[in-house]
């Protein structure tokens, strides 16, 4: 008998459900008991259902869960959720209205007021915004917000952030599956994600944000985001251009990105990189194909980092848009927040 938390997967047969259900194989702490998806899905078992997309086999101890309806009650402590975002609200709410911890992929609560909108590393002290009730939803942001709030966040502690320019290359599983139609991407770029630039803007302010109340105060600096779809299986890729509140060598950059750490590394949590933030030197990295898999996708990777003539710094940044963009993300917040005493271990047998 072990104390594990008892978790179950909203979305369970997508991309990113897959990935938490990969990811949480082999768990310390977390142990899926629950799986729940669309109509078509439910009724049947999770190894007939799910068409398994990630390299490997599914894991064996799910194949014979049955799929549920993505509805309380559910046989499990906590809910991760990777549902779609036009369904997701209201289901999210639901099942923190009957008392289960949410921790939620999708972009339905992210804004709100109570939600904390969290990167671990970054803004750990934003789960002060939990009510002081039972169920909650705590959030992890958009897949690309994810890797430009983590590389701003040393640069706006160590030198202050003035202005943001940010150029997003992204890849097709960021689409889910099917994706994106392959003549559509095949060599193509599409300079166009639908919300993704709004959602970049947003949530990176309210992530760099301190708390204030009940509610976040936004980061005040201006940011400009530009998305573009590119024919990449998996690594999303940023160019981003800052000014920052005082003058600094490129060198000192570099040094605020390679020595940065947070609350997750700090308490050796399970599913945290031991460096949040990977340097590479060669001017033609990082590469989605090279970099993507740092730190078990957990890490970021930057590069060609340099002084810009309109802007004060450039650089590149990377990361895998599945695992640290998503389902590693929930999984991380999951941890924290067990780590935080927000959540409770029970023995399963």
């Amino acid at each position: 008998m072990t104390a594990q938390l008892r978790v179950g997967i909203l979305g369970a047969t997508g991309t990113v459900g897959q990935r938490l259900v990969a990811m949480l194989e082999g768990h310390p702490q977390l142990v899926v008991t629950a799986v729940a998806a669309s109509d078509r899905s439910q009724g049947k078992t999770y190894g007939e259902a799910c068409v398994w997309r990630l390299p490997g086999d599914m894991p064996s101890a799910l194949r014979a869960l049955p799929v549920r309806s993505p509805e309380p009650p559910l046989d499990c402590d906590i809910v991760l959720s990777s549902l779609p975002a036009d369904i997701a609200g209201p289901v999210e709410t639901q099942f923190a209205a009957a008392g289960y911890a949410v921790i939620s992929n999708s972009s339905s609560h992210r804004m709100d007021d109570d939600v904390p909108l969290l990167i671990p590393e970054v803004n750990a002290e934003h789960l002060a915004l939990i009510p002081r009730r039972r169920g909650f939803i705590v959030t992890n942001p958009n897949c690309s917000t994810i890797m430009i709030a983590l590389a701003l966040a040393p640069l706006q502690s160590r030198f202050g952030v003035e202005a943001v320019v940010v150029t997003t290359m992204q890849a097709i599983s960021g689409a889910g599956y099917p994706g994106v139609a392959s003549l559509d991407i095949t060599e193509n770029v599409v300079p166009y994600i639908a919300s993704e630039e709004e959602k970049i803007e947003r949530e990176t302010l309210k992530i760099l944000g301190r708390v204030e109340g009940p509610r976040v105060r936004p980061a005040e600096f201006p940011l400009s985001a530009q998305c573009h779809r590119v024919p990449v299986v998996d690594g999303h890729m940023a160019a981003i251009r800052v000014q920052l509140g005082r003058k600094a060598e490129p060198a000192e950059l570099r040094d605020a990105f390679t020595s940065f750490r947070g609350v997750p590394q700090e308490l050796g949590l399970h599913t945290a990189p031991l460096c949040p933030i990977l340097v590479r030197d060669e001017p033609d990295r990082p590469q989605p194909r090279l970099d993507r898999d740092a730190g078990g996708g957990m890490s970021i990777t930057i590069g060609r980092i340099a002084r810009d003539r309109v802007l004060s710094h450039r650089f590149v940044a990377l990361s895998h848009n599945t695992i640290r963009g998503a389902a590693g993300a929930a999984i991380l917040n999951a941890e924290l927040l067990l780590a935080e005493g927000h959540l409770r271990l029970r023995n399963v047998h």
